[in-house]
């Protein structure tokens, strides 16, 4: 195992540079970088200039043949090549993705264009909103999805069976963010009750509360936004669950252990849950990842939670790239690091399982 784990880790590095790589290609070609945002600020014209502008002001807008925006044009050459300069891209895209890599390699991510803040730092003070929302959803996905899917098994057909399965087919239909937005409109002051507050993680003047109430505001603020997540990331689990159970039910070892007089429980809990259970425990790691760097993002901004989903939304609209790369760098680097996790779980669960001898 010791030795399948090296290699994995090795592996970590390549896979890191080659998507690290492509995206760095892919922002190059984007346009209304932060030099063109830059400069059109200096015009009067506000930050977001490039998407916004219609009719006149979008033909203004267009690229000329000298790669500047022909609004900019009018500003001093000196201050163009001080605003690149100062944003790096005096530098060919070559060396700068060299520097990138060498500064990620020490984890030094630079600083913010825009908000002047160190990327390390700003990462820190958002990682713990987006890890506090993906650990509770997911936990509660696993609590919600792994009983019910045994359920569907054990009562595979029946009427219990048919209505989950229509109630997890729409819970896997709607998408996260639009339940979110239904659950702002009926208990969070939308249209109907306020039952829940709709933004951040606390309330504005919990820290001169007492601890039992300021965990109970953090509980409190944290329902919606979980309870959004949860009901589009329990249908595959418990699908999964169902599944499972289904194909160890099936087999030689289960008719057996019912021919010697085992109860129902006994069997389904001493004989089928370990077997079943193997790819479900195995892949918390996984479904972590998953709700915490793809299905946060759209929740975290409807509930205006301060997290890494909002932090990489703002980025990508005001090309802020060194936050941008930076919280890139880190999802896919703990992206990579969790299958591994994920990994030595599947030898944790079932010992019998062997990577060395895989060839």
């Amino acid at each position: 195992m010791v030795g399948y784990l090296v290699r994995r880790l090795f592996l970590v590095i390549p896979t890191l540079l080659g998507i690290i790589a492509i995206n760095f290609v892919i922002v190059q070609f984007a346009p209304g970088g932060p030099v063109e945002q830059m400069m059109a600020e200096l015009k009067g014209r506000g930050a977001g200039v490039t998407s916004r502008i219609t009719g006149q002001g979008a033909a203004e807008a267009m690229p000329g043949g000298d790669g500047t925006y022909r609004g900019a044009r009018g500003l001093d050459p000196h201050i163009v090549a001080d605003i690149k300069k100062m944003f790096g891209f005096d530098k060919p895209a070559h060396e700068r993705f060299l520097l990138m890599l060498r500064d990620y390699l020490r984890f030094d991510f630079g600083r913010s264009f825009f908000r002047d803040e160190s990327v390390l730092k700003l990462i820190g003070q958002k990682m713990p909103v987006s890890v506090s929302l993906g650990l509770w959803s997911t936990l509660l996905v696993y609590f919600v999805s792994i009983p019910l899917g045994i359920a569907k098994a054990v009562r595979d057909g029946s009427r219990f069976d048919v209505a989950s399965s229509a109630a997890v087919l729409v819970g896997y239909a709607v998408p996260g963010f639009l339940f979110a937005i239904l659950l702002v409109v009926l208990f969070a002051g939308g249209s109907f009750v306020q039952w829940f507050p709709l933004r951040g993680l606390t309330s504005p003047d919990s820290q001169n509360w007492g601890l039992a109430a300021r965990i109970t505001d953090y509980l409190w603020h944290m329902v919606l936004p979980t309870l959004a997540l949860v009901v589009s990331g329990f249908a595959s689990l418990t699908m999964l669950t169902k599944n499972c159970f289904m194909e160890e039910i099936r087999k030689q070892y289960v008719v057996t252990a019912r021919a010697k007089g085992a109860s129902e429980q006994r069997v389904l809990y001493g004989h089928i849950f370990r077997n079943a259970m193997l790819l479900i425990i195995a892949g918390f790691p996984a479904a972590f990842i998953g709700i915490l760097f793809s299905s946060a993002l759209m929740v975290e901004i409807i509930f205006s939670l301060d997290g890494l989903g909002q932090l990489g939304f703002e980025a990508a609209i005001r090309r802020d790239y060194p936050v941008m790369f930076g919280t890139l760098y880190i999802f896919t680097l703990l992206g990579l690091l969790m299958q591994i996790v994920g990994d030595v779980m599947y030898t944790i669960v079932d010992p019998r399982i062997d990577f060395e001898a895989r060839k």
